[in-house]
């Protein structure tokens, strides 16, 4: 057995069911013995669409997504869609082609050191340069890329290895097994029922880590027995239902939002799953030092304005068990009124934004339509942009994993990739992938791929011509923008020239016919939505005025 028809053997044990990616001459063994698999290969227009859609398959499934380039060129565009993945915790692993062993040591057309390259942006990465040890690599490099906390890694195999062949009793795949995460430290628990107990008005500020392992579940559990209201960052949205009396949405804007509000009253925040790079936790303590009980995987983040009193490393779902049990057992309860209001402010601002049938669309005024036509269980994805804002703010997420947005590197241009890899992740739910014009066109070729490949989704753009989310922060900062104008085709006739269908909807009305039919139908189907921007600067001056000890009644 040569070496490239065991890398796809091993595959085949760590259950890889696709591999996305670009052809090259330094991977051609590797893809013939892919062909020769029940893996399915999926040609992709550009590596970065590639790894984008690796990435959104192992955040959906837990199991780590495979992407595929040459060496060179091929591998420098995978970077960054892998570093992506790497910062907002996804299982991926990138597999890329390189020049014979021969001429590594010199000057060698389009070889570059690729292993080195992704090491800063990986949680491991090596080459194969003994055949024999092909098993022990691609097994340590799922092994890594799922653990928690999950992360991208890297296998470079050089074309003349990959030729090479295996000793048959030196090919059988390393069985995959299950490891068991440690449980909470009882005394660490202790300390924080300690706390607890103490608390009068305690908050849990939900991150990424509070939707992966079930811990959703014990959270949820939690909240309804003890009444701890819940903020959620931007990737855990969908950590406890936003249909929650006790859900106060996400940060919302900048560092002064109604959920702030209730940051500033609280005096105990337990951050579940919480990684620094989401949100900077600069301006929690403005209102007064607060107690923090840090609950995640692995310690917190050394930052000097973020120190937690109390650390439970370990389960997250583990812990949030172990919590319950003991409140349980104490008939520990909060009162809901101090938050009341803060959730009553929040709701009442996403309704302001709703439109009537034949008003001009605004990015927000547009996400009520669109939450009105998803359903629970329906994924959208969000690109990077000001709609980013608007969606991580305003849309009400239902289930975890049911809004994706990039947020640790937050790169443009994911949504599009993303939303083929939701439909091959999750067959049965609706997919909405929604970018700004920008971002739109970064990936826009990768309609093409969903096409032959016959998966459907909705493509929803924002238009405004413009770099709308630098413009915003441009005119608050200056007072005008410079660089951020852009043109664009006519995005209909664009989708057409693909073969699928375009619509235009220029009023909420257009706009929720064109998404019932093409939601309901799993159609393929790009929808240009202009919008009006100026409702981001006057979020700005809304929020400007915002006394949140006048709306939470609290000195």
């Amino acid at each position: 057995m040569k070496t490239s028809d065991l890398v796809v053997k091993c595959l085949e044990n760590e259950e890889v069911q696709y591999v996305f990616g670009v052809p090259g001459e330094e991977n051609e063994d590797l893809l013939f013995s892919l062909d020769s698999s029940d893996i399915k290969f999926i040609p992709t227009r550009h590596e970065l669409g590639a790894a984008f859609m690796a990435n959104v398959y192992g955040r959906l499934t837990g199991r780590a997504g495979v992407c595929l380039s040459t060496l060179g060129p091929g591998a420098t565009n995978l970077v960054t869609g892998v570093a992506d993945a790497h910062m907002d915790k996804v299982p991926l692993v990138a597999i890329t082609g390189q020049g014979s062993l021969s001429r590594l040591h010199k000057e060698s057309h389009q070889v570059i050191d690729v292993v080195g390259m992704f090491k800063p942006i990986t949680k491991w990465t090596t080459s194969i340069h003994y055949p024999p040890a092909t098993t022990e690599v691609v097994r340590k490099a799922f092994a890594l890329a799922e653990v928690e906390k999950p992360g991208s890694t890297h296998i470079e195999l050089p074309e003349d290895v990959a030729k090479m062949d295996v000793p048959s009793e030196m090919s059988k795949p390393i069985e995959r097994r299950q490891v068991r995460r440690s449980g909470p430290d009882h005394k660490a628990v202790a300390e924080a029922m300690g706390v607890l107990k103490k608390a009068k008005r305690p908050l849990i500020i939900a991150g990424n880590g509070a939707i992966r392992k079930r811990a959703s579940t014990q959270l949820r559990t939690l909240v309804a027995e003890v009444g701890i209201p819940v903020i959620s960052t931007y990737m855990g949205k969908g950590a406890i239902s936003d249909d929650d009396p006790r859900s106060l949405m996400t940060f919302g804007f900048r560092d002064r939002d109604y959920a702030h509000c209730a940051i500033d009253a609280a005096d105990v925040l337990i951050t579940i799953g919480f990684d620094v790079a989401e949100h900077y936790p600069d301006s929690w303590q403005r209102a007064g030092a607060k107690k923090i009980i840090h609950i995640d995987f692995t310690p917190a983040e050394t930052y000097a304005k973020h120190n937690p009193d109390v650390q439970i490393v370990g389960d997250v779902a583990a812990t949030l068990t172990e919590i319950h049990e003991q409140v349980t057992a104490t008939s520990m309860s909060f009162d809901a009124k101090w938050y009341s209001p803060v959730r009553q402010a929040i709701m009442d601002d996403i309704s302001s934004y709703d439109l009537k049938d034949d008003d001009a669309l605004t990015v927000p005024g547009s996400l009520n339509v669109i939450r009105e036509v998803v359903p629970s269980n329906g994924i959208i994805l969000s690109d990077v942009g000001s709609h980013k804002v608007w969606i991580g703010r305003n849309y009400k997420v239902f289930e975890p994993n049911t809004c994706l947005i990039s947020n640790g590197l937050a790169t443009m241009g994911i949504a599009l990739p993303g939303g083929i890899a939701a439909r091959l992740a999750i067959p049965d739910a609706p997919v909405v992938a929604i970018s700004g014009d920008g971002g739109f066109m970064m990936n826009s070729q990768e309609l093409e791929t969903a096409k032959r490949i016959g998966v459907g989704f909705t493509a929803i753009v924002f238009n405004d011509n413009d770099y709308g989310l630098i413009n915003w922060k441009q005119t608050e900062h200056q007072g005008r923008s410079v660089g951020t104008t852009l043109t664009n085709p006519d995005f209909v006739k664009y989708a057409e020239s693909f073969g699928i269908n375009g619509y235009r909807a220029s009023t909420p009305g257009e706009l929720r016919r064109v998404l019932k039919k093409t939601v309901a139908s799993n159609e393929l189907a790009v929808v240009e939505v202009p919008v009006d921007p100026k409702v981001n600067l006057e979020l700005n001056k809304k929020l400007d005025k915002l006394d949140c000890k006048k709306l939470t009644k609290l000195s």
